[in-house]
Protein backbone atom coordinates (compact mmCIF):
# COMPACT_ATOMS: atom_id res chain seq x y z
CA UNK A 1 0.00 0.00 0.00
CA UNK A 2 1.37 2.94 -1.52
CA UNK A 3 1.90 6.27 2.25
CA UNK A 4 2.78 9.58 2.11
CA UNK A 5 6.26 10.16 2.46
CA UNK A 6 7.44 10.61 5.98
CA UNK A 7 8.06 14.13 7.19
CA UNK A 8 4.54 15.02 5.59
CA UNK A 9 0.90 15.16 6.62
CA UNK A 10 -2.63 14.82 4.84
CA UNK A 11 -4.91 17.38 6.17
CA UNK A 12 -8.09 15.76 6.10
CA UNK A 13 -11.57 17.14 6.05
CA UNK A 14 -12.32 16.31 9.13
CA UNK A 15 -9.35 19.37 10.35
CA UNK A 16 -9.88 21.32 7.43
CA UNK A 17 -11.96 23.51 9.25
CA UNK A 18 -9.32 24.44 12.18
CA UNK A 19 -7.01 25.51 9.16
CA UNK A 20 -9.73 28.00 7.57
CA UNK A 21 -10.58 29.74 10.75
CA UNK A 22 -6.31 30.47 11.35
CA UNK A 23 -6.03 31.28 7.62
CA UNK A 24 -9.28 33.16 7.75
CA UNK A 25 -8.32 35.18 11.40
CA UNK A 26 -5.33 35.93 9.58
CA UNK A 27 -6.42 37.36 6.81
CA UNK A 28 -8.39 39.62 8.82
CA UNK A 29 -6.02 41.08 11.05
CA UNK A 30 -3.22 41.48 7.99
CA UNK A 31 -6.29 43.44 6.32
CA UNK A 32 -6.21 45.43 9.21
CA UNK A 33 -2.92 45.96 8.88
CA UNK A 34 -3.00 46.80 5.28
CA UNK A 35 -1.00 44.19 3.92
CA UNK A 36 -1.23 42.50 0.14
CA UNK A 37 -0.60 39.10 -0.22
CA UNK A 38 2.06 37.68 -3.10
CA UNK A 39 2.53 34.30 -4.17
CA UNK A 40 5.79 32.85 -5.26
CA UNK A 41 7.21 29.38 -7.27
CA UNK A 42 6.98 26.64 -5.15
CA UNK A 43 10.83 26.24 -6.50
CA UNK A 44 13.71 28.29 -7.11
CA UNK A 45 17.36 28.48 -8.24
CA UNK A 46 19.00 27.13 -5.54
CA UNK A 47 21.63 29.86 -5.73
CA UNK A 48 18.85 32.28 -4.29
CA UNK A 49 19.22 30.26 -0.81
CA UNK A 50 22.91 30.13 -0.98
CA UNK A 51 22.98 33.86 -1.28
CA UNK A 52 20.08 34.67 0.84
CA UNK A 53 19.71 32.03 3.67
CA UNK A 54 23.75 31.69 3.76
CA UNK A 55 26.35 28.48 2.83
CA UNK A 56 26.41 27.50 6.15
CA UNK A 57 23.35 27.83 7.87
CA UNK A 58 21.88 24.07 8.18
CA UNK A 59 18.60 24.95 5.75
CA UNK A 60 21.31 25.53 3.22
CA UNK A 61 23.92 23.04 4.06
CA UNK A 62 21.87 19.66 5.00
CA UNK A 63 17.90 20.54 5.00
CA UNK A 64 17.40 21.51 1.54
CA UNK A 65 15.49 19.71 -1.12
CA UNK A 66 17.55 20.49 -4.52
CA UNK A 67 17.39 18.99 -7.22
CA UNK A 68 18.73 18.90 -11.18
CA UNK A 69 15.67 19.69 -13.79
CA UNK A 70 15.17 18.10 -17.61
CA UNK A 71 16.86 21.62 -18.43
CA UNK A 72 20.01 20.69 -16.50
CA UNK A 73 19.34 23.78 -14.03
CA UNK A 74 19.71 23.47 -10.37
CA UNK A 75 16.67 24.12 -8.51
CA UNK A 76 15.27 23.86 -4.76
CA UNK A 77 12.01 23.15 -3.06
CA UNK A 78 11.08 26.49 -1.20
CA UNK A 79 12.66 26.23 2.49
CA UNK A 80 11.51 29.57 3.79
CA UNK A 81 9.63 32.68 2.45
CA UNK A 82 11.64 35.88 2.60
CA UNK A 83 14.43 35.20 0.00
CA UNK A 84 11.41 34.57 -3.22
CA UNK A 85 9.59 37.30 -1.87
CA UNK A 86 12.45 39.47 -1.87
CA UNK A 87 13.37 37.95 -5.33
CA UNK A 88 10.71 39.07 -7.07
CA UNK A 89 10.22 42.33 -5.40
CA UNK A 90 13.55 43.01 -7.22
CA UNK A 91 12.61 41.11 -10.19
CA UNK A 92 9.48 42.94 -11.00
CA UNK A 93 10.33 46.59 -9.71
CA UNK A 94 8.04 46.81 -6.62
CA UNK A 95 10.10 49.30 -5.46
CA UNK A 96 8.75 51.57 -8.39
CA UNK A 97 7.18 54.67 -8.13
CA UNK A 98 3.43 52.52 -8.82
CA UNK A 99 3.57 50.47 -6.14
CA UNK A 100 2.89 52.16 -2.53
CA UNK A 101 5.53 52.40 -0.69
CA UNK A 102 6.64 50.73 2.12
CA UNK A 103 5.46 47.92 0.61
CA UNK A 104 3.45 45.37 2.87
CA UNK A 105 3.07 42.19 1.55
CA UNK A 106 2.37 38.79 3.33
CA UNK A 107 2.25 35.25 2.36
CA UNK A 108 0.87 31.66 3.45
CA UNK A 109 2.69 28.47 1.44
CA UNK A 110 3.79 25.40 1.98
CA UNK A 111 7.77 25.39 2.67
CA UNK A 112 10.29 21.94 2.57
CA UNK A 113 12.86 21.31 4.42
CA UNK A 114 14.83 17.54 5.24
CA UNK A 115 14.56 17.40 9.08
CA UNK A 116 13.56 15.43 11.66
CA UNK A 117 9.76 15.16 11.90
CA UNK A 118 8.55 15.98 15.12
CA UNK A 119 4.98 17.19 16.69
CA UNK A 120 4.85 20.66 14.74
CA UNK A 121 7.91 20.03 12.50
CA UNK A 122 7.37 18.31 9.45
CA UNK A 123 9.15 17.96 6.22
CA UNK A 124 6.68 20.08 4.36
CA UNK A 125 4.99 22.23 6.46
CA UNK A 126 3.04 25.73 5.90
CA UNK A 127 4.39 29.38 7.04
CA UNK A 128 2.61 32.55 7.17
CA UNK A 129 4.61 35.43 7.17
CA UNK A 130 5.04 39.10 6.25
CA UNK A 131 7.60 41.02 4.69
CA UNK A 132 7.74 45.43 4.81
CA UNK A 133 9.84 46.97 2.01
CA UNK A 134 11.29 50.14 2.38
CA UNK A 135 11.15 51.51 5.81
CA UNK A 136 13.90 51.86 8.88
CA UNK A 137 11.48 53.23 11.01
CA UNK A 138 11.69 51.16 14.30
CA UNK A 139 7.77 52.00 14.33
CA UNK A 140 7.79 49.49 11.31
CA UNK A 141 9.95 46.85 13.74
CA UNK A 142 7.32 47.18 16.29
CA UNK A 143 4.37 47.14 13.88
CA UNK A 144 5.10 43.99 12.64
CA UNK A 145 5.24 42.41 16.52
CA UNK A 146 2.22 44.09 17.12
CA UNK A 147 0.43 42.40 14.31
CA UNK A 148 1.79 38.92 15.49
CA UNK A 149 0.46 39.62 19.23
CA UNK A 150 -2.73 40.70 17.76
CA UNK A 151 -3.12 37.31 15.83
CA UNK A 152 -2.39 35.20 18.26
CA UNK A 153 -4.84 36.88 20.67
CA UNK A 154 -7.47 36.85 17.84
CA UNK A 155 -6.94 33.21 18.30
CA UNK A 156 -7.57 33.07 21.20
CA UNK A 157 -3.92 31.87 22.43
CA UNK A 158 -2.41 32.67 26.11
CA UNK A 159 1.07 32.14 27.85
CA UNK A 160 2.90 33.70 25.42
CA UNK A 161 6.46 35.48 25.64
CA UNK A 162 7.80 38.12 23.10
CA UNK A 163 12.20 38.00 23.55
CA UNK A 164 13.67 40.49 21.32
CA UNK A 165 17.29 41.42 20.67
CA UNK A 166 19.30 43.20 18.22
CA UNK A 167 22.51 41.43 16.06
CA UNK A 168 23.41 45.39 14.79
CA UNK A 169 24.70 46.44 11.75
CA UNK A 170 26.62 43.95 9.78
CA UNK A 171 30.36 45.08 10.87
CA UNK A 172 29.47 44.61 14.48
CA UNK A 173 28.34 41.25 13.56
CA UNK A 174 30.75 40.46 12.03
CA UNK A 175 33.28 41.60 14.85
CA UNK A 176 30.74 39.65 17.16
CA UNK A 177 31.14 36.45 15.03
CA UNK A 178 34.85 36.61 15.79
CA UNK A 179 34.71 37.20 19.81
CA UNK A 180 32.45 33.96 19.76
CA UNK A 181 35.12 31.94 17.69
CA UNK A 182 37.90 33.41 20.31
CA UNK A 183 36.12 32.34 23.12
CA UNK A 184 34.61 29.03 22.38
CA UNK A 185 37.90 27.54 20.66
CA UNK A 186 39.66 27.19 23.47
CA UNK A 187 36.40 25.01 24.73
CA UNK A 188 35.78 23.13 21.48
CA UNK A 189 36.49 19.83 22.36
CA UNK A 190 33.40 20.62 25.07
CA UNK A 191 30.89 22.02 22.52
CA UNK A 192 28.38 19.20 21.15
CA UNK A 193 29.06 17.76 17.18
CA UNK A 194 26.67 20.08 16.12
CA UNK A 195 28.59 23.26 17.79
CA UNK A 196 32.02 21.99 16.98
CA UNK A 197 31.22 22.07 13.46
CA UNK A 198 29.34 25.60 13.54
CA UNK A 199 32.65 26.98 15.15
CA UNK A 200 33.97 28.44 12.21
CA UNK A 201 31.24 28.72 9.93
CA UNK A 202 28.26 30.12 11.77
CA UNK A 203 29.21 30.59 16.08
CA UNK A 204 26.37 31.99 16.30
CA UNK A 205 24.58 29.20 16.01
CA UNK A 206 26.37 27.94 18.94
CA UNK A 207 24.72 30.93 21.41
CA UNK A 208 21.06 29.26 21.31
CA UNK A 209 22.05 25.73 20.97
CA UNK A 210 19.26 23.63 23.02
CA UNK A 211 21.92 21.04 24.13
CA UNK A 212 22.63 21.27 27.56
CA UNK A 213 26.90 21.17 26.85
CA UNK A 214 26.31 23.84 24.39
CA UNK A 215 23.79 25.92 26.80
CA UNK A 216 26.25 25.69 29.88
CA UNK A 217 29.27 27.59 27.95
CA UNK A 218 27.81 29.64 26.49
CA UNK A 219 26.23 31.12 29.88
CA UNK A 220 29.48 33.02 29.75
CA UNK A 221 29.82 33.49 25.79
CA UNK A 222 30.47 37.17 25.13
CA UNK A 223 27.08 39.37 24.01
CA UNK A 224 26.14 40.52 21.15
CA UNK A 225 24.49 43.85 22.65
CA UNK A 226 28.19 45.11 23.96
CA UNK A 227 29.19 45.09 20.66
CA UNK A 228 26.36 48.12 19.11
CA UNK A 229 27.31 51.14 17.63
CA UNK A 230 25.64 54.05 18.30
CA UNK A 231 23.54 53.68 15.69
CA UNK A 232 22.28 50.34 16.46
CA UNK A 233 21.74 50.99 20.02
CA UNK A 234 18.99 54.37 18.99
CA UNK A 235 17.46 51.66 17.15
CA UNK A 236 17.10 49.00 19.46
CA UNK A 237 16.52 51.57 22.52
CA UNK A 238 13.45 53.04 19.97
CA UNK A 239 11.66 49.58 19.48
CA UNK A 240 11.98 48.84 23.30
CA UNK A 241 10.32 52.19 23.73
CA UNK A 242 7.75 51.95 21.67
CA UNK A 243 6.94 48.67 22.24
CA UNK A 244 6.27 50.35 26.11
CA UNK A 245 4.36 52.77 24.76
CA UNK A 246 1.75 49.87 23.08
CA UNK A 247 1.84 48.35 26.28
CA UNK A 248 3.38 45.02 24.93
CA UNK A 249 5.41 42.96 27.05
CA UNK A 250 9.12 41.83 26.32
CA UNK A 251 12.06 40.16 27.50
CA UNK A 252 15.55 41.38 26.34
CA UNK A 253 17.06 38.03 25.47
CA UNK A 254 21.00 38.83 23.94
CA UNK A 255 20.81 34.26 23.15
CA UNK A 256 18.38 34.54 20.41
CA UNK A 257 20.01 35.09 17.23
CA UNK A 258 17.73 33.78 14.57
CA UNK A 259 19.28 31.00 12.22
CA UNK A 260 19.63 32.64 8.86
CA UNK A 261 23.03 34.76 7.74
CA UNK A 262 20.81 38.02 6.08
CA UNK A 263 19.20 39.04 9.73
CA UNK A 264 20.74 42.34 10.93
CA UNK A 265 19.34 44.74 13.95
CA UNK A 266 15.60 43.88 15.66
CA UNK A 267 15.22 40.28 15.69
CA UNK A 268 12.58 39.34 17.83
CA UNK A 269 10.67 35.74 18.49
CA UNK A 270 7.52 34.56 20.49
CA UNK A 271 7.37 31.67 22.35
CA UNK A 272 5.33 29.26 24.05
CA UNK A 273 5.70 29.46 27.96
CA UNK A 274 3.50 26.89 29.44
CA UNK A 275 5.01 23.36 27.52
CA UNK A 276 1.83 23.33 24.96
CA UNK A 277 3.90 22.22 22.40
CA UNK A 278 6.93 20.85 24.03
CA UNK A 279 10.76 22.01 23.00
CA UNK A 280 9.40 23.41 19.71
CA UNK A 281 8.03 26.59 22.09
CA UNK A 282 8.64 28.90 19.64
CA UNK A 283 5.32 29.97 17.46
CA UNK A 284 6.71 33.27 15.54
CA UNK A 285 10.31 34.96 14.97
CA UNK A 286 11.53 37.51 12.58
CA UNK A 287 13.72 40.56 12.45
CA UNK A 288 15.36 43.17 10.72
CA UNK A 289 16.91 42.17 6.99
CA UNK A 290 18.79 45.61 5.71
CA UNK A 291 21.04 44.80 3.16
CA UNK A 292 19.59 41.32 1.93
CA UNK A 293 18.06 43.43 -1.05
CA UNK A 294 20.94 44.96 -2.31
CA UNK A 295 22.66 41.82 -2.05
CA UNK A 296 20.48 39.87 -3.97
CA UNK A 297 21.11 42.38 -7.01
CA UNK A 298 18.39 44.93 -6.21
CA UNK A 299 18.65 48.59 -4.70
CA UNK A 300 19.53 49.25 -1.08
CA UNK A 301 16.17 48.72 0.63
CA UNK A 302 15.45 48.02 4.40
CA UNK A 303 13.37 44.92 5.07
CA UNK A 304 11.27 43.38 7.94
CA UNK A 305 9.63 40.18 8.10
CA UNK A 306 8.73 37.43 10.33
CA UNK A 307 7.61 33.52 10.00
CA UNK A 308 4.95 31.24 11.59
CA UNK A 309 4.64 27.98 11.19
CA UNK A 310 0.98 26.90 10.78
CA UNK A 311 1.36 23.19 11.82
CA UNK A 312 3.24 24.28 15.23
CA UNK A 313 0.39 27.14 15.55
CA UNK A 314 -2.58 25.03 14.97
CA UNK A 315 -1.02 21.78 17.69
CA UNK A 316 -0.89 25.25 20.21
CA UNK A 317 -4.34 26.05 19.86
CA UNK A 318 -5.55 22.04 20.09
CA UNK A 319 -2.96 21.78 23.31
CA UNK A 320 -4.24 25.26 24.81
CA UNK A 321 -7.56 23.83 24.12
CA UNK A 322 -8.58 27.02 22.10
CA UNK A 323 -12.42 26.70 21.12
CA UNK A 324 -12.05 26.89 16.97
CA UNK A 325 -15.49 27.38 15.61
CA UNK A 326 -16.77 23.88 12.86
CA UNK A 327 -18.31 24.04 10.31
CA UNK A 328 -21.90 24.99 10.56
CA UNK A 329 -23.01 22.26 8.51
CA UNK A 330 -26.12 22.42 5.50
CA UNK A 331 -28.42 24.03 5.09
CA UNK A 332 -30.55 21.72 3.17
CA UNK A 333 -30.08 18.09 2.57
CA UNK A 334 -32.63 16.53 -0.03
CA UNK A 335 -32.78 12.99 0.46
CA UNK A 336 -33.85 11.17 -2.91
CA UNK A 337 -36.05 8.03 -2.88
CA UNK A 338 -36.44 5.83 -5.90
CA UNK A 339 -35.01 6.61 -9.78
CA UNK A 340 -38.04 8.98 -10.45
CA UNK A 341 -37.25 11.37 -7.45
CA UNK A 342 -33.63 11.60 -9.31
CA UNK A 343 -34.42 14.61 -11.84
CA UNK A 344 -36.60 16.73 -9.21
CA UNK A 345 -33.67 15.98 -6.40
CA UNK A 346 -31.19 17.16 -8.71
CA UNK A 347 -32.91 20.92 -9.36
CA UNK A 348 -34.12 21.22 -5.97
CA UNK A 349 -30.23 20.97 -5.17
CA UNK A 350 -29.08 22.99 -7.63
CA UNK A 351 -31.57 25.61 -6.81
CA UNK A 352 -30.76 26.16 -3.08
CA UNK A 353 -27.05 26.35 -4.25
CA UNK A 354 -27.83 29.19 -6.67
CA UNK A 355 -29.93 31.20 -4.16
CA UNK A 356 -26.89 30.97 -1.94
CA UNK A 357 -27.29 28.07 0.56
CA UNK A 358 -25.28 25.47 1.46
CA UNK A 359 -26.99 22.25 -0.03
CA UNK A 360 -26.32 19.01 -0.79
CA UNK A 361 -28.09 14.96 -1.55
CA UNK A 362 -28.14 11.75 -1.76
CA UNK A 363 -26.62 9.82 -4.42
CA UNK A 364 -26.30 6.21 -3.44
CA UNK A 365 -30.29 4.94 -3.47
CA UNK A 366 -29.80 4.16 0.30
CA UNK A 367 -32.57 3.92 2.65
CA UNK A 368 -34.80 7.12 4.70
CA UNK A 369 -32.97 5.97 7.75
CA UNK A 370 -29.47 6.06 6.45
CA UNK A 371 -30.16 9.37 4.57
CA UNK A 372 -31.32 10.81 7.81
CA UNK A 373 -28.36 9.83 9.72
CA UNK A 374 -26.58 11.26 7.01
CA UNK A 375 -27.98 14.96 7.21
CA UNK A 376 -27.91 14.61 10.93
CA UNK A 377 -23.68 14.05 10.35
CA UNK A 378 -24.37 16.91 8.07
CA UNK A 379 -25.71 18.90 10.53
CA UNK A 380 -28.50 19.95 7.83
CA UNK A 381 -31.01 22.65 9.32
CA UNK A 382 -33.56 21.45 6.60
CA UNK A 383 -34.54 18.06 5.03
CA UNK A 384 -36.62 17.73 1.90
CA UNK A 385 -37.73 14.39 0.88
CA UNK A 386 -38.74 13.71 -2.10
CA UNK A 387 -39.76 10.21 -3.70
CA UNK A 388 -42.44 9.08 -5.98
CA UNK A 389 -45.42 11.01 -4.73
CA UNK A 390 -43.70 13.89 -4.32
CA UNK A 391 -43.34 13.49 -8.34
CA UNK A 392 -46.73 13.27 -8.73
CA UNK A 393 -48.51 15.84 -6.78
CA UNK A 394 -45.22 18.24 -7.31
CA UNK A 395 -45.30 18.96 -3.64
CA UNK A 396 -42.13 18.10 -1.56
CA UNK A 397 -41.63 17.52 2.34
CA UNK A 398 -39.98 19.20 4.16
CA UNK A 399 -38.70 18.66 7.85
CA UNK A 400 -37.12 21.28 10.32
CA UNK A 401 -34.33 19.54 12.32
CA UNK A 402 -33.90 21.52 14.81
CA UNK A 403 -37.48 21.13 15.87
CA UNK A 404 -38.92 18.34 14.30
CA UNK A 405 -41.61 19.93 12.81
CA UNK A 406 -42.68 19.07 9.16
CA UNK A 407 -44.61 21.03 6.04
CA UNK A 408 -45.27 20.51 2.55
CA UNK A 409 -44.34 23.04 -0.30
CA UNK A 410 -45.04 23.24 -3.36
CA UNK A 411 -41.99 22.50 -5.86
CA UNK A 412 -42.62 25.32 -8.35
CA UNK A 413 -42.59 27.57 -4.95
CA UNK A 414 -39.30 26.64 -4.38
CA UNK A 415 -37.69 26.66 -7.70
CA UNK A 416 -39.13 30.42 -8.04
CA UNK A 417 -37.28 31.40 -4.22
CA UNK A 418 -35.74 28.96 -2.28
CA UNK A 419 -34.09 31.45 -0.60
CA UNK A 420 -37.55 33.21 0.49
CA UNK A 421 -39.20 29.67 1.40
CA UNK A 422 -35.79 29.07 3.36
CA UNK A 423 -36.61 32.20 5.21
CA UNK A 424 -39.54 31.32 6.31
CA UNK A 425 -39.19 28.12 8.03
CA UNK A 426 -35.84 29.08 9.94
CA UNK A 427 -35.96 32.92 10.51
CA UNK A 428 -39.59 34.39 9.94
CA UNK A 429 -42.17 33.34 13.12
CA UNK A 430 -44.74 33.96 11.59
CA UNK A 431 -44.13 32.08 8.28
CA UNK A 432 -43.25 29.44 11.41
CA UNK A 433 -46.40 29.67 12.92
CA UNK A 434 -48.21 29.27 9.61
CA UNK A 435 -46.18 26.01 8.19
CA UNK A 436 -45.95 24.43 11.83
CA UNK A 437 -48.74 25.79 13.93
CA UNK A 438 -46.94 26.46 16.88
CA UNK A 439 -43.56 28.67 18.27
CA UNK A 440 -40.56 27.21 18.81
Amino acid sequence: MLKKPKGTEDILPVNIDKWHYVEDTARAVLDSYNFKEIRTPLFESIDLFKRSVGNTTDIVSKEMYDFMDKGDRHLALRPEGTAPIVRAYIEHKLHGPEHPQPLKVYYMEPMFRYERPQAGRQRQFHQLGIEVFGSTNPSTDVEGIALAMDLFDELGLSNLSLHINSLGKPDERENYRNALIEYFTPLKDQLSEDSQRRLEDNPMRIIDSKDKRDKALAESAPVILDFLGEESQKHFDEVQAFLKALNIPFTVTPTIVRGLDYYQDTIFEILATDDSIGAQSTVCGGGRYDGLVEQLGGPKTPGFGFGIGLERLILLLENQEVDMPESEGLDVFVMSLGEEANMMTLQVVQAARKDGLVADRDYLNRSMKSQFKTADKLNATLVITIGEQEVQTGKVQVKHQGTGKQTEIAFDDLMADFMGEYRKLTVDTSAIDKYFGGKY
